[in-house]
């Protein structure tokens, strides 16, 4: 979220003597605009068009949305004369700022045929050529950490463009691809898995204010970790096979009570996208209908799933702390967007902990609540994350279609404990006695 001194300066302001130039966040933005654009491209517009379920947009909505954020946030407020490109689309393309006006409703939004696909990239180049104009010149510390924030929040979208594609493209009988020619699982062995012990003690939690980071990281606090051990590397498929072939959908002294309830109303048998394949399991991925690579990461799990399967394995998920101190020192790198798979792949051969950056988001035990001495930011973009701190689950490290430039260790994602859309997976934990 837009950090609070920034937020003291006039959006208007020019930058101030000593101050970086515009241009390299001018650079960022075409970029990070243009990786959005470019991940919709092998679509076609009846695929961006679809909403497969309420909790996924159309691929088209995504194009647009990220527009209106620049369009309402930066544009408007940093020019009293700025004309919008269409006078409705504020109301189409907010998602949930209710400070800023009425709304389109989400589970709906696969009905608005209406801006065309062309009329949607139509905005987007108009916003981006006004937003060129804008950051040409100098200014202030205020547009500047908007802008920021505002970068960070399409990367969100780059990946639920993916996600709700996938998702969007499974329910097609003829199991089409996002990309055909996306790298096959290369055969590999996953290592065996191990436990790294860390001691306890006094930790330092959350954004130490070196860089961008959103208002849920802060403030920094203590926060007290009893020794606990964490798995060198996420579960694989193959573990995960071994828990639903043991009966591990069937058993219900593995799981919560309300997971449970999840599994008899709604069929679990297995994670999502996989699917029987004779004797086996094959699984959806964004390249189509592939073999089930037993040493890859699984993905696609609910909390729920996550946290039966660890009582399997005789563990148990971390803390998002427990998880934030063993990744502290590990450089954000791996099985990230920029890799070009956007899929897990096998872990590396490690002597500490692998693939805590990539590959899959690693649930948490951990409720999504507010650090000590939270507070949102007023206004508007106060509503970016402290109204969503309750009933959900924190999830960290990032996954196979995040970006790099969007994660740090103490980035905390979150969802509700049934999702299982999103490229998430599962690290096991256990306390040390």
């Amino acid at each position: 979220m837009v950090d609070s001194t920034a937020a003291q300066t006039g959006p208007g302001e020019r930058a101030e003597p000593g101050e970086a130039g515009a241009s390299p966040l001018l650079e960022r933005f075409r970029a990070v605009r243009g990786a959005t654009e470019s991940l919709a491209s092998p679509l076609s517009a009846e695929d961006q068009q679809v909403q497969s379920m309420p909790d996924a947009s159309p691929v088209k909505w995504h194009l647009a949305h990220t527009t209106w954020f620049f369009e309402e946030f930066v544009l408007a407020r940093a020019d009293a004369r700025y004309r919008r490109f269409h006078p409705r689309y504020g109301y189409l393309f907010n998602s949930y700022y209710e400070a800023v006006g009425p709304r389109h409703e989400r589970p709906r939004r696969g009905l608005l045929t209406r801006p065309s696909l062309a009329e949607v990239l139509a905005y987007r180049a108009f916003v981006d050529e006004r937003m060129g104009e804008l950051l040409s010149g100098g200014r202030g510390a205020a547009v500047r950490a908007v802008v920021e924030l505002g970068l960070h929040h399409e990367q969100q979208h780059q990946e639920l463009v993916l996600t709700d594609v996938k998702h969007a493209l499974s329910q097609n009988p003829l199991r089409p691809a996002w990309r055909e020619d996306l790298p096959l699982a290369g055969g590999a062995a996953a290592p065996l898995l191990a436990f790294r012990e860390l001691p306890g003690g006094v930790a330092e939690i959350g954004d130490a204010g070196q860089g961008f980071a959103f208002d849920n990281e802060r403030p920094r606090h203590r926060a007290w970790l009893e020794p606990f051990a964490l798995a060198s590397r996420p579960a694989t498929n193959g573990e995960l096979l071994a828990f639903v072939e043991e009966g591990g959908y069937r058993r219900p002294e593995l799981w919560l009570s309300d997971g449970f309830a999840a599994v008899k109303a709604r069929g679990w048998e297995a994670p999502l996208y996989w699917e029987r394949d004779g004797g086996g399991f094959a699984e959806f991925t964004l390249g189509g209908l592939r073999p089930l690579d037993l040493a890859a990461p699984a993905a696609h799990l609910s909390f729920y799933e996550a946290d039966a399967f660890a009582r399997f394995s005789g563990a148990r998920l971390p803390t998002e702390e427990e998880w934030e101190v063993a990744a502290r020192e590990a450089p954000v790198a791996g099985n990230l967007a920029e890799s070009g798979r956007f899929h897990p792949t096998v872990a590396p051969p490690a002597a500490g902990l692998a693939q805590l950056f990539g590959d899959v988001w690693e649930w948490t035990r951990s409720a999504y609540a507010p650090y000590p001495g939270f507070a949102p930011a007023p206004g508007a973009l106060g509503e970016y994350n402290g109204k969503f701190m309750v009933s959900q689950l924190v999830l960290r490290g990032g996954s196979c279609v995040t970006p790099a430039t969007h994660l740090r260790a103490t980035y905390r994602n979150f969802f509700y404990p049934d999702a299982r859309w999103q490229f998430t997976g599962v690290r096991l934990a256990k306390d040390l006695r």
